[in-house]
């Protein structure tokens, strides 16, 4: 991955604080919070701020959760994602990151493959559970993501680096091992998407992450 962008997720998780204070910056913020997402977990997060209340992530720990019919993001939700744009760079990432998390719930892998580069090493780290989740035929529940803010910023390595902050709602995922399964509280994501324009579409080309209960902190 280049250095430059893990530079920028460095940057990225010190400046969140003056970021939501709409304080100066190299990019347009997106301000919080914008709560979003289906009943059904696909982890969507529709510009119109519609959809129902996040899923609490219910169940026994044993339970075992094979992939559900879940439909997957809408690409209307996210407009002007195919505009040769900052914003739409901004709406591609932000699509991106609805198509991983569906891809966990789903184990779906052939609409997200077709969003990142092929030498994306980074983007496979980001979804390595999923092998391992559709290997075992076992998902996570499905849960509510919630926007809390995106930045762009300059890059000497691909056309936009894209900051996005959102967090996705409580629900459970299957043990390391595979023999049981936990319930997860709310986990807060930082992440950013080095986006390259080509021909007609924006592809994910780096991913960097961060994430935990308190990583906006």
């Amino acid at each position: 991955m280049p250095r430059r962008l893990l530079a920028i997720a460095a940057v990225a998780a010190l400046t969140f604080t003056f970021a939501a204070c709409d304080a100066g910056g190299d990019g347009p913020v997106t301000e919080p919070p914008q709560q979003v997402g289906t009943s059904d977990g696909g982890g969507a997060a529709p510009s119109d701020g519609s959809g129902a209340a996040p899923s609490d992530g219910g169940g026994d720990d044993d339970q075992t959760v094979a992939a559900p019919d879940i439909p997957a993001p809408d690409p209307a939700d996210y407009s002007g994602m195919d505009e040769h744009t900052a914003d739409g760079a901004t709406q591609a990432f932000r699509y991106y990151i609805a198509v991983s998390m569906w891809a966990h719930q789903t184990g779906e892998t052939e609409l997200l493959d077709s969003l990142q580069s092929d030498d994306c090493e980074s983007c496979d780290e980001f979804n390595k559970d999923v092998p391992l989740l559709v290997e075992h035929g076992e998902y996570w529940s499905p849960f509510t993501i919630t926007d809390v803010g995106s930045k762009i910023h300059e890059s000497d390595n691909f056309d936009h680096e894209i900051g996005y902050y959102f967090t996705i709602g409580p629900h459970t995922r299957p043990s390391d091992t595979f023999s049981s399964r936990f319930k997860v509280d709310e986990i807060q994501y930082i992440t950013v998407g080095g986006m390259t324009w080509s021909s007609d579409h924006w592809t994910t080309k780096g991913v960097d992450a961060e994430w935990g209960e308190d990583a906006f902190s």
